[in-house]
């Protein structure tokens, strides 16, 4: 295997560009985030379990776009952590919530932190406008994907 760079006929896809730099980004914030004991997946639940009122484990596999299997995982792993922490729904017993413990709101601040840095320095290439632009651009395809589902 060489490592000549790869051609124009590659490095002029859309699907060839979005899939290394998903790449570069994911190892990048694996490196950011072992530190701190978890991965993008398991912040991502930190993120969204952060709201000002508790969230089903439904709920929040609905706002992250997983399967409620894949969520009961997650969160059986953040558990076993001491970040977050399942109640009885007071609405509904046969629901749980799931909180962050004060140890998991501690890990979010300064693993958040590290994803910020680290998602700044990944665009460092980029002038700031553009990257802003980048991001944007990439909400507005995700939001319209949405729509074709």
């Amino acid at each position: 295997m060489t490592d000549d760079p790869p051609s124009e006929v590659l490095t002029s896809r859309l699907g060839y560009l979005l899939k290394h730099a998903y790449l570069r980004l994911t190892e990048a914030s694996t490196l950011a985030l072992a530190p701190f004991g978890i991965d993008g997946r398991e912040l991502a639940v930190l993120a969204v379990l952060a709201t000002q009122y508790p969230l089903s484990q439904l709920e929040a596999a609905g706002r992250l776009g997983i399967d409620r299997t894949t969520m009961v995982a997650l969160i059986d792993t953040l558990e076993a952590k001491g970040l977050v922490e399942r109640h009885r729904s007071a609405q509904d017993r046969r629901k749980n919530t799931v909180q962050l413990t004060s140890m998991g709101q501690d890990r979010l601040r300064q693993a958040e932190q590290a994803r910020k840095e680290m998602e700044h320095r990944f665009l460092a290439p980029l002038s700031p406008s553009d990257a802003d632009q980048l991001v944007h651009a990439l909400q507005a395809l995700v939001t319209a994907s949405k729509s074709l589902d």
